[in-house]
C-alpha cells in the first residue's frame, strides 16, 4: 500500500531531468549518495507542506541526516546553480497569467477625462 504523503513524490518524467544534474553520483569527487531521489522528495515535502524537518516521515530517512544534507547543499550554492540549469529550457506547463494580479492606476478603469495624448510634459 503506497502511503498517502508519497502522492506527490516527483514522476520519472521530473527525474530524468534532475538525476544527472546532482550531487552524490557514481564518478564524481566525494560520498556516492544512497537515494538521490528519495533525498529530493524528502525536501520538496518539507517545502511544499512547511512543516519543521523534524517533522518528515521516516521512510524518506533521518530527518537529520536530510536537513544537514539540504544544509550542505544551500551553503555550496548547488540548489541555485541546479535552478540555474533547469530554467535554461523552462518548461512552461505551470505557467499561469491571472489578471487578477495586475495592478492598475485607478484612472486606467475609466476616470474622468478619458484617454490623453502623451506628449513630454506628460511623461511621454
Amino acid at each position: 500500500m503506497e502511503q498517502a504523503h508519497r502522492r506527490h513524490d516527483i514522476d520519472d518524467r521530473v527525474w530524468e531531468l534532475l538525476s544527472p544534474h546532482l550531487l552524490g553520483q557514481a564518478g564524481q569527487w566525494g560520498r556516492v549518495a544512497k537515494d538521490n531521489r528519495n533525498f529530493i522528495n524528502a525536501v520538496f515535502w518539507v517545502l511544499r507542506t512547511g512543516v519543521p524537518w523534524r517533522d518528515l516521515p521516516p521512510d524518506y530517512g533521518k530527518w537529520g541526516t536530510v536537513y544537514q544534507r539540504y544544509n550542505r547543499w544551500v551553503s555550496s550554492g548547488f540548489w541555485a546553480k541546479l535552478l540555474e540549469i533547469l530554467t535554461v529550457e523552462p518548461d512552461f506547463e505551470w505557467l499561469s497569467i491571472d489578471g487578477s494580479y495586475i495592478k492598475a492606476h485607478p484612472h486606467a478603469a475609466g476616470a474622468r477625462g478619458g484617454n490623453q495624448d502623451m506628449d513630454r510634459s506628460k511623461g511621454g
